[in-house]
């Protein structure tokens, strides 16, 4: 009993001495600070008693305080870590595991304190040892090492069935595709691309390399650094294992990154401006002379779009045009062409009075003819025609035979007579050409 009473002694003189004491002392101050003139609240505070009541309040309004806050901290919560790695120990160069999980998620229960205590600690990762299973089918337990006792942990999944398979090698060739392609500048090409390795090492299990229908290196433009013309060097391109529909197959591969050469050019070439009329021009007017702004344009792409393409044709509409006129038009970059020098050009058509002349002997050819058949006109008549040419007369006058084509189409024409077309083209096109004689007869036989 004794031992009691000195145990709630010293409690009291604790109370008193850290608590009561310093309160007490802390509104005497604010009193003298304030210079309380109020008598009835000085005559209250001057009272020991009434000082040691406030304090004790005080007290206990804090203690209160205290109290509800460990409370807290010792109220059971959870909380979920989520994607923790999984670590397997097994022989990889012998074995191939599949069906075990990459992550998990960890469910840790326990007090506030416990938990703030246990996500300040270094995470650990999952682990399940697999070193003693052989190829088959096994149900294995995953196992996280607690690093707070006081707070349990659950894992999801917490069992996982893997199958153990032998592994298996086999050596592939590697091709490799360029992406990211329309992200190098326009004025360049890739001319070619080297890998320093042709072959690849695959390993896993018999299913998935029989699935593997080819390697890709994948050569992203967007990872190399200022490509220029030349050759450029871009390292550890990954490679990537596909099968027939083109989908990824988890294989190892060794090794599974390269390196490439990759050779860029910037093919160009100079082609003119070619400016084509639609329609015609008001009656007894014809075009005088068409004049650009620019006379050539450079074209960059790969080598064989540049050798198939001679000009750069531009077309105008002329249709019911009275006077002479500029027309600022948008220059279309070709199938296969990349880039342009100039993107716009303007173009001056000036108009004269028409003027009309013939121009005869012009032999007929033909196109389209079936290579096991010939073909020869019924008469001498159809050999020839005449052409009539409509332009300004300073255009026209210096128009001659070889400058003119006439010819007619037998596409889909069998043995036998036919009376078929005469078409003329001409190299200026300020010229409207046209035959005299419309129609001819040919006659078409097997050789």
């Amino acid at each position: 009993m004794k031992l009691i009473k000195n145990v709630f002694k010293n409690i009291f003189k604790f109370i008193d001495k850290k608590i009561i004491i310093p309160i007490t002392k802390f509104f005497v101050f604010i009193g003298n600070k304030l210079k309380i003139t109020d008598k009835p609240l000085e005559a209250v505070l001057a009272k020991k008693n009434s000082m040691i009541i406030i304090s004790l309040i005080l007290a206990i309004i804090i203690f209160f305080i205290v109290d509800t806050r460990s409370t807290t901290l010792l109220e059971t919560n959870a909380e979920v870590i989520y994607g923790m790695p999984v670590t397997a120990s097994y022989n990889d160069e012998e074995y191939v595991i599949e069906g075990l999980p990459d992550t998990v998620d960890i469910t840790m229960i326990g007090t506030k304190a416990n938990l703030y205590l246990a996500k300040q600690l270094p995470a650990q990762e999952v682990t399940v040892d697999l070193s003693d299973l052989k190829p088959g089918v096994h149900k294995v337990n995953l196992k996280y090492k607690q690093s707070i006792t006081s707070v349990e942990y659950k894992l999801d999944p917490s069992v996982a069935t893997v199958v153990v398979s032998t592994k298996k090698s086999e050596t592939r060739t590697i091709d490799y595709d360029v992406i990211n392609l329309k992200n190098l500048d326009t004025k360049l090409a890739i001319n070619s691309v080297k890998l320093d390795t042709n072959e690849v090492i695959i390993k896993g299990t018999e299913g998935n390399l029989a699935k593997v229908s080819k390697i890709k290196a994948l050569v992203n433009i967007n990872n190399m650094i200022d490509p220029k013309a030349g050759t450029n060097t871009l390292k550890d391109v990954p490679l990537v294992a596909y099968d027939d529909n083109g989908k990824p197959i988890n294989v190892e591969m060794v090794p599974n990154k390269v390196n490439c050469t990759i050779e860029i050019e910037s093919p160009s070439k100079e082609v003119p401006i070619k400016v084509v009329t639609k329609g015609n021009v008001v009656f007894g007017k014809a075009i005088k002379s068409i004049t650009t702004s620019i006379d050539t344009v450079t074209i960059y792409g790969d080598s064989q779009t540049l050798g198939q393409t001679e000009n750069i044709e531009i077309s105008v509409d002329v249709s019911d045009l009275k006077d002479s006129k500029q027309y600022t038009k948008t220059i279309k970059k070709p199938s296969g062409i990349r880039e342009l020098s100039s993107n716009t050009v303007n173009i001056n058509i000036e108009l004269d009075d028409e003027s009309t002349t013939e121009l005869s002997g012009v032999r007929i050819g033909y196109i389209n003819l079936n290579p096991k058949y010939s073909v020869q006109a019924t008469d001498e008549d159809s050999k020839y025609a005449t052409i009539i040419l409509k332009g300004v007369d300073s255009v026209i006058s210096k128009i001659d035979s070889t400058s003119v084509e006439a010819y007619i189409d037998l596409k889909d024409l069998d043995v036998g007579e036919h009376e078929v077309e005469i078409k003329v083209k001409g190299n200026d096109t300020k010229v409207n050409y046209s035959s005299k004689v419309k129609k001819i007869t040919i006659k078409i036989a097997e050789k």
